[in-house]
């Protein structure tokens, strides 16, 4: 499925299940939740932090496309094409860091 795709299936979710968006502000604070529970898994699965036993049987997976569903909600709100921006946000990339990274001895 295409971004594109992907922000009208949002869009038509949101305006049938979930009534209607919450505002931009509700929605960003709502995305910084998320992001901090995927924050949460990586440093116990992958960093120093040890489990809590409620955390044991959560979905990594699941908590990304948590983050991917706001995100997308906020872009429909204030009418960014992901697809565009995303395509702009390469370039810039690949401009800016065409040697950067291969310069960069602690990647070696």
């Amino acid at each position: 499925m295409s971004l594109k795709e992907t922000q009208k299936r949002v869009d038509e979710w949101i305006n049938t299940t979930g009534i209607r968006y919450f505002n931009e502000l509700t929605n960003t604070a709502i995305l910084m939740e998320e992001v901090g529970e995927v924050a949460r898994i990586m440093s116990r699965r992958y960093g120093e932090q040890s489990f809590k036993e409620s955390d044991k049987a959560v979905d990594l997976g699941d908590e990304m496309a948590d983050v991917l569903f706001v995100l997308i909600c906020l872009a429909n709100q204030t009418g960014i094409d992901l697809t565009e921006a995303f395509e702009k946000n390469m370039q810039k990339k690949t401009l800016r860091d065409t040697d950067r990274h291969k310069n960069n001895n602690k990647l070696i």
